[in-house]
């Protein structure tokens, strides 16, 4: 099986738990040395200025309140990211238009084709 992540450090910021145990297995399954995860904006800035990562999947809205301030933090110290909505591009800002959108819900080899791209 492909492992596209191998020894990578991931960082995903999802508010959804059963999707965060989702995300994460599939993470693993890809080959991920480790998977961090946040809740909350907070949560994730916390992570960033604690930990080293090699690419981020960002859910769009987090409770209400949107993950933009963690895509900008990742983007300051060139970290490749993703977003991961079920609303598509329309549920981003002009500024991050140009990053990749996995649509919700997706499937695994989405998931593994993008973040493969993304890595690359």
């Amino acid at each position: 099986m492909n492992k596209p992540l191998a020894g990578r450090r991931i960082l995903l910021v999802e508010d959804e738990m059963m999707l965060v145990e989702l995300i994460e297995s599939l993470l693993y399954d890809l080959g991920s040395q480790s998977v961090s995860t946040a809740a909350t904006v907070r949560q994730g800035l916390d992570l960033i200025g604690r930990q080293v990562f090699d690419a981020a999947m960002l859910d769009v809205n987090l409770s209400g309140e949107t993950s933009f301030a963690v895509a900008d933090a990742l983007a300051a110290r060139g970290i490749p990211f993703l977003f991961s909505t079920g609303y598509g591009i329309d549920g981003l800002t002009e500024r991050f238009r140009d990053r990749p959108v996995l649509r919700k819900p997706f499937q695994y080899e989405e998931l593994s084709d993008m973040l493969e791209s993304l890595l690359a």
